[in-house]
């Protein structure tokens, strides 16, 4: 306290030198869920692209270099995730110090949260990397075990030309639903907004900043997957901590990609700035803050505040960025160019929104093979891919299963796997009347026509494409109109064996699927969250992308068939409503 009375008065004495000096500009700005988008290069398409992290280097030199202001860097977590570039040095190139780390130390981050999808790549890969970085890697409410106190560090403050910011990082305490234990083993997810009372308030006392920041690795609508204010642990709570938590100057959001610069209202009424990116580092979030010094008080006085979401499109890629790491993106790029095995034909994952596809298909018979289960569950975890015939190669398989999710063997009875699918095909298609109707569900507007995103411009699906779940092992029929609960009849399974709903079988499932991911388990077959851990038989040790992999180099040359075990009725419904939709997707 001594000391930063001290500081106070010999900052007062310069700021008595000049009228200048007396207010002071700070831009705080924030990359969040770029996803491994270290290079301008989009390695599985083979093109370049206009985000990256090298034209964010660009921006903050630029910024940097504006001696009128004083700049602080923050990320939000989600960055070891998502690109081959980041996999390779996961999982691949282990030797060495991690290349996101090495970028991050060069583009002098201050601190940063850790988000759900590092905490995805195992203990091995997210307790490594927060050895490298230089700065704080932060999250208040990810609590070790066997000590209670905060696993990564909780807050960190930062002084710079005089002034001081707190930064609170937080991230989203549903990860048990998503990740399998000995992924997160030793750590315990507190609810967020109970969390930041205690720590605000601390921080606010003991460390008295200028500017009080929230780093949070979590969405802004706490409505999603039907929640709401009160819900505990509640995946989204951004919002609800910046108005349910006293003393934040401005929150920082990621984790649901969608591009936030709003301002809503503290429990005393004050504004709170709330800002995210989207995602790819295609834009950064930006603070600005012009701060008024008042002597008397020794304190800045935030006279005005702005947000902005700044596109990294009109940025170059930095230089001296692209040559100091161009030795690490060859290497990489080598990685993903290496072959791994043959289509004899193309496989797209568009055909998997609307019914039965060869994309899907290969997924479920890779897992029965892996699992020897009786029934598969998967989804297309891709929207838009395509993998074309011919040589297939590492960085197609990142089209092909988009995220490091581990295989796990469940038991399941006959009527929880019914369920489950009612639940899937519930969320999934339209309840057809006719062949005008929508096989689809959208989102509908007040006078039923289809919303659209604000930020993408494209329709809006009532439920996330990677919920789509079908089955395989079994065969079954999808009545589209039927009401949800009574869509699906499973005859048996399909090598003729009879299907019965009160019998236990394996089921192969992904596991975050199997953590209740999606709500198929416990929405859906109405499994509570915490029976599900005691339903799995078995867990693969590496990502399913990887047993994909080795499959299809055993195999060496691949013909994606349907297997044909589910069929939509009825099918003048069914066509009419796939091709209407299609062209309304993907026109």
């Amino acid at each position: 306290m001594i000391y930063r009375f001290l500081s106070r008065i010999a900052i007062v004495l310069l700021i008595s030198i000049s009228a200048l000096a007396q207010t002071v500009t700070v831009k705080i700005i924030e990359t969040s869920d770029v996803h491994g988008a270290i290079f301008p290069y989009d390695l599985k398409e083979n093109k370049e692209t206009n985000s990256s992290l090298a034209r964010v280097t660009t921006y903050l030199k630029e910024q940097r270099a504006d001696s009128n202001q004083i700049v602080f860097l923050l990320d939000n977590g989600d960055i070891l995730q998502g690109d081959p570039v980041v996999y390779y040095y996961n999982f691949e190139k282990t030797d060495t110090i991690h290349l996101y780390a090495d970028v991050m130390n060069y583009m002098q981050y201050d601190a940063a949260t850790i988000g759900n999808h590092d905490i995805e790549t195992g203990h091995d890969v997210y307790d490594k990397f927060n050895k490298e970085i230089n700065f704080p890697w932060l999250a208040a409410n990810a609590i070790n075990s066997t000590t209670n106190e905060s696993y990564f560090k909780p807050y960190t403050t930062i002084e710079r030309g005089g002034v001081k910011i707190a930064i609170l990082g937080l991230i989203t305490p549903a990860i048990p639903q998503w990740l399998p234990e000995k992924i997160w083993s030793g750590m315990r997810f507190d609810d967020m907004v109970e969390t930041a009372q205690k720590w605000v308030k601390k921080i606010r006392e003991t460390e008295q900043p200028d500017l009080m920041i929230g780093l949070f690795h979590a969405g802004v609508d706490y409505t999603y997957n039907d929640q709401n204010e009160n819900t505990y642990k509640n995946e989204n709570a951004s919002r609800l901590v910046a108005e349910k938590v006293e003393g934040l100057d401005v929150v920082f959001v990621g984790h649901d990609h969608s591009g936030w610069n709003i301002k809503t209202k503290n429990p005393s009424g004050k504004d709170v700035l709330i800002l995210g990116t989207t995602a790819g580092a295609r834009n950064v979030a930006v603070a600005n803050y012009v701060l008024k010094y008042d002597k008397m008080c020794m304190v800045y006085d935030k006279k005005e505040i702005t947000g902005e979401l700044v596109d990294m499109k009109n940025y170059p890629p930095d230089s001296e960025f692209m040559n100091l790491y161009k030795k690490n993106f060859e290497e990489a790029k080598n990685y993903v160019s290496r072959p791994v095995g043959e289509f004899s034909e193309m496989v797209s994952s568009r055909d998997a929104l609307f019914g039965p596809s060869k994309f899907v298909d290969l997924i479920h018979t890779i897992q029965l093979d892996l699992t020897d289960a009786d029934v598969s569950f998967s989804a297309p975890l891709s929207f838009n891919a395509k993998i074309d015939k011919g040589t297939v190669y590492v960085k197609d398989m990142f089209d092909l299963y988009r995220y490091e999710n581990l295989l796990y063997t469940m038991e399941l009875t006959g009527q929880e796997i019914k369920d489950y699918l009612e639940f899937s095909y519930g969320n999934w298609f339209n309840q057809m009347k006719n062949e005008n109707d929508h096989l689809l569900k959208f989102k509908l507007d007040e006078t039923g026509n289809i919303k659209y995103s604000e930020r993408t411009k494209s329709p809006e699906l009532e439920e996330r494409y990677y919920n789509f779940e079908s089955a395989a092992g079994i065969d079954y029929v999808v009545d589209i109109t039927k009401p949800i609960g009574e869509r699906v009849t499973i005859k048996s399974f399909s090598n003729g064996n009879p299907f019965d709903l009160n019998t236990k079988y394996k089921v192969a499932v992904n596991s975050y699927r199997g953590n209740g991911g999606g709500g198929h388990l416990t929405r859906g077959a109405k499994i509570p969250q915490e029976e599900l851990s005691n339903r799995i038989i078995n867990s693969t040790e590496k990502d399913l992308r990887f047993y994909l992999m080795k499959w299809i180099e055993k195999e060496k040359i691949v013909t994606p068939k349907l297997i044909g075990n589910w069929k939509v009725v009825p099918e003048n419904f069914w066509q009419a409503g796939k091709q209407k939709d299609y062209q309304i997707l993907f026109k």
